[in-house]
């Protein structure tokens, strides 16, 4: 049994880092605007966007393991949610029931020429979105179902969101298509591309603080030479490490064995979700005083991990599945689980 990326998926994990890394600017989010999506156009071109489609509906044979290594490496440059909605939309419309459904809407995913954008219903009819502006239809999970807009209102009502790097809004009762069939595999599968993203964020604050530690230089030594930063420093790579383990298992599972991807997808979104907080929070400590000022972009990472964490199942709703899934949970606690993100998104961010 193999546990490491093959060649073609690490020549694939390369090239998204590379395309990234020249796009990469943290100063653009400092201001009152959010940086324009830079990545999108390459990813389009680069035919990154055709990962979201499986083999036997016209994508390019791979699976949810090449998607997630491409999401963690746009995680790791803290890109705009453009790619990553586009992505789960694509994974939910494919499950759908209906052939009809998946014609129409999955080619423009597919192409990038008709960009999803994905958001969340809550129990009182409206939903909040990542990143929709230009795009040409949303998917939105809720916590029983799954709907389509492709008619999307001109205006919606933006709002202020805890990840400044990202767009939110808010969409009011509209008219939406419903999404037939057992979508499961699919929202587990895009629990396991939001934690792909947070390993990102994780991996991105932990060489942050490393390169800090090495060059920053106290009584005549770099502050990583004394044990109270070099061991906050080996506890934020094990973090990290194990949110990538954890991470790495789920998108196998989900191609390989896709009837134990609950159990696995939960504890990934755990791993990651905690890994991502823990880590971008002690990297800001390494830092000192300046981590804490706004123009440093730890604090970007470290509301890119407390939002991520939030969309779709909350960590303390994956904690009650996974007990639920060992025999140690209620099934009136498993069934009374909701999605609660959309809520704790839209957070005021206060500059």
């Amino acid at each position: 049994m193999r546990f490491d990326l093959t060649d073609e998926q690490r020549a694939i994990k390369d090239a998204v880092h590379e395309l990234c890394a020249a796009r990469y600017d943290p100063a653009a989010y400092t201001g009152e605007q959010r940086a324009n999506d830079t990545y999108w156009p390459e990813l389009t071109k680069s035919g990154w966007t055709q990962l979201a489609v499986p083999h036997n509906l016209g994508g390019p044979g791979a699976g949810v393991l090449e998607l997630a290594l491409v999401i963690e490496e746009l995680g790791y440059a803290l890109a705009p949610a453009t790619f990553l909605g586009n992505a789960i939309a694509g994974l939910l419309i494919a499950s759908a029931q209906h052939e009809e459904q998946r014609r129409r809407w999955l080619h423009g995913i597919a192409s990038g020429k008709a960009r999803a954008a994905f958001g969340m219903l809550r129990r009182e009819g409206d939903a909040t979105i990542i990143d929709s502006s230009g795009a040409a239809l949303l998917v939105l999970a809720g916590p029983q179902h799954v709907v389509v807009v492709d008619d999307i209102p001109t205006h919606l009502e933006p709002l202020d969101s805890l990840d400044v790097t990202r767009e939110l809004h808010r969409l009011p009762r509209v008219s939406a298509e419903p999404l037939g069939g057992d979508l499961a595999w699919a929202r587990d599968a895009a629990e396991v591309l939001l934690a792909a993203e947070l390993t990102g964020v994780a991996q991105h604050a932990l060489e942050m603080a490393v390169a800090h530690a090495k060059e920053r230089q106290q009584f005549g030594r770099p502050i990583g030479a004394y044990q109270a930063v070099s061991h906050r420093c080996a506890d934020m790579l094990v973090l990290t490490e194990s949110a990538r383990s954890a991470m790495l298992s789920a998108a196998w599972t989900a191609d390989q064995d896709p009837a134990a991807l609950p159990f696995a997808a939960s504890v990934a979104k755990v791993t990651a979700a905690e890994a991502a907080w823990r880590v971008t929070t002690s990297a800001l400590q390494v830092h000192g005083g300046v981590g804490f000022t706004w123009e440093h972009p730890m604090h970007l990472f470290m509301r890119r991990a407390a939002a991520t964490s939030r969309v779709l199942g909350s960590i303390g709703a994956h904690l009650e599945r996974i007990a639920e899934l060992n025999g140690l949970g209620s099934r009136e606690q498993a069934h009374d689980r909701e999605l609660t993100g959309a809520g704790a998104l839209a957070a005021s961010a206060a500059r």
